[in-house]
Formats: structure tokens, C-alpha cells, sequence
């Protein structure tokens, strides 16, 4: 092992992710570690690749959009083609987020509603005579 490469189990203390989602993005060939033996040796390459698919993943892109995207770097053109697309992507997910938060903005104030309804509603109940006397 040299300074250029990480164990598996450096790997997941670095990046706060486990064995068994490392070797999923290798089977999803989002990651190459090299193999000595059944050790797998993670290189700066594949750190610099987990770093995109973790942060791809918290923006919500799917896996395949993020191997995608992963595969366009090797080009040619400076990362214009792998930039081009991460953004058109980027646009499409947060108009997608802005949509949610929206319909979550409504589903909040209709409840909120709802329940300062419920709230006249109990007391109204509980301040009635049938309830007083009992």
C-alpha cells in the first residue's frame, strides 16, 4: 500500500460510508480499486470519484445518471461534455426540489389548518355544558 491508495476500511472511515457501498459502486462500475489478493486498493482516482457519486447522491441524481457523468471526464474537451451535462442534469433536479418544497409549502399550511380547526374544534367540545357536567 503506498500513499496513493486506501483500504476498504480507510476508505469508509475517510468518507463516512460502509464496505458493502463501496463494493456496490464497484459492481455498478462507478469505482475501480485495484486488487492485491482480496485487498482492494482504492487510488486518489477512485477517491475523487466517491466524492461526485456522494455528492450526486445528496442532490438526489440517480446512480446511473452519476456513472454517466463519471464516464464523460475521460473526453478529451476539458470536461466541457462532463460539465455540460452535470449542469442540464443539475437544472432538472432543482427545478424538481422546487416543485416539492412547494407542494410541501401547501401540505404544511393545509395542516396547519386543519389543525388549528381541530384545536377550536376540542376546546368548543370540551367547553360545552353535556362536557362540564361529567
Amino acid at each position: 500500500m503506498t500513499e496513493d491508495t486506501m483500504t476498504i476500511r480507510q476508505m469508509c472511515d475517510a468518507y463516512d460510508v460502509t464496505p458493502r457501498t463501496l463494493r456496490f459502486y464497484e459492481s455498478k462500475e462507478l469505482l475501480f480499486p485495484r486488487r492485491l489478493g482480496q485487498k482492494r486498493l482504492f487510488t486518489r482516482r477512485d477517491r475523487a470519484r466517491l466524492k461526485l457519486i456522494l455528492r450526486g447522491k445528496r442532490f438526489g441524481f440517480r446512480l446511473e445518471e452519476i456513472r454517466q457523468l463519471l464516464d464523460l471526464y475521460d473526453r478529451g474537451d476539458q470536461q466541457l461534455t462532463q460539465l455540460t451535462r452535470a449542469y442540464a442534469i443539475a437544472e432538472e433536479r432543482l427545478a424538481e426540489l422546487k416543485r416539492q418544497r412547494d407542494e410541501l409549502t401547501t401540505a404544511i399550511s393545509d395542516l396547519s389548518d386543519q389543525m388549528k380547526w381541530g384545536e377550536k374544534m376540542i376546546a368548543s367540545i370540551r367547553q360545552s355544558p353535556k362536557n362540564a357536567a361529567e
